[in-house]
């Protein structure tokens, strides 16, 4: 939980620097641009058939009804619109998560190596495309989730809940993935993955929930779905700046637990004094230095002759 702490307070600080702003207009103006082009061309459509699905259910006809004759009919004109915005936000917030890994956080693992893991070699076990396919699979394993826990959102607590749940998963498997790309090998990446799992779980739910916050805009009123237009870039700008934290967050965590890693497995690696010691010819010791004689072939003393 230190590495995390230590990891997030470095991120807020690295997100307010110049070129990662000047990075985080990019995600921002093609969001917007598909935003305004989308609602141009779908709006209508989109509330249209909002309208029609909600006259096919009589709980909610009987409470429009009740609504207006207590003096706020005004709130009918404000449901559909409100669904369609509270319905395209995740989509929103998704496709903002994917600009961000495609485009900011590569920005990120080159800023935050440069000043903090210069020294830490680049294995390069992740490629641009093994990320791309990574990101849309599970960007598609969100979507089903977000799909199947969508008759769940119709109970006010668990639509605060559920979205952001589902979001931060997201946040956690696409931004650790970009982040170790670079400089983990493929073997590296499962292992660090495997052992940091709670804590990168917990650290993209975080994420999700303070990514979902500029929707509770939506919820506030009828006067913010009037500033719609105004609002909307706004919360896109939001959802940049919060993912660029993210992953400034995740590559400083996963940056540094990849340094532990290696530092845990170099006392075990053999050095090359230690190969050459083992490959060495043994020293073998002196043979003692050969007798003139051995004991067996002593010469016999001389006779002496008996003297008379």
């Amino acid at each position: 939980m230190r590495l995390a702490l230590d990891s997030f307070w470095r991120a807020l600080a690295y997100s307010l620097h110049p070129r990662v702003i000047a990075w985080s207009f990019i995600p921002l103006l093609l969001m917007v641009l598909a935003a305004f082009a989308l609602g141009y061309f779908y709006w209508d459509v989109a509330i249209a058939a909002v309208q029609l699905w909600l006259e096919q259910w009589a709980l909610v006809v009987f409470a429009l009804q009740w609504l207006e004759t207590v003096g706020l009919g005004f709130l009918q004109a404000v449901l559909a619109p409100l669904i369609v915005l509270l319905l395209a936000t995740p989509l929103i917030v998704l496709a903002t998560l994917l600009l961000v890994a495609v485009v900011l956080t590569p920005v990120a693992v080159e800023l935050v190596a440069r000043r903090r893991f210069a020294g830490l070699e680049r294995q390069r076990g992740g490629s641009w495309l093994g990320s791309l396919g990574w990101s849309l699979g599970h960007s598609a394993l969100a979507l089903l989730a977000l799909l199947i826990s969508l008759p769940l959102w119709l109970i006010p607590p668990l639509v605060l809940v559920l979205p952001p749940l589902i979001l931060g998963w997201l946040t956690y498997r696409v931004l650790a993935f970009d982040a170790l790309a670079e400089h983990a090998s493929r073997a590296e990446r499962h292992a660090l993955l495997r052992r940091h799992r709670t804590a990168l779980l917990l650290m993209g739910v975080f994420s999700g929930f303070l990514g979902a916050a500029p929707s509770l805009l939506w919820a506030s009123g009828a006067m913010f779905i009037a500033m719609a237009p105004l609002l909307v870039p706004l919360a896109v700008w939001v959802y940049t700046w919060v993912f660029a934290l993210a992953s400034l967050w995740f590559v400083h965590y996963l940056l540094a637990a990849l340094q532990a890693l290696r530092a845990e497995a170099q006392p075990s690696m053999p050095t090359q004094q230690h190969l050459d010691a083992a490959t060495a010819e043994p020293v073998r010791a002196p043979e003692p230095a050969a007798l003139p004689f051995s004991p067996s072939t002593t010469p016999a003393p001389a006779s002496v002759p008996n003297q008379p």
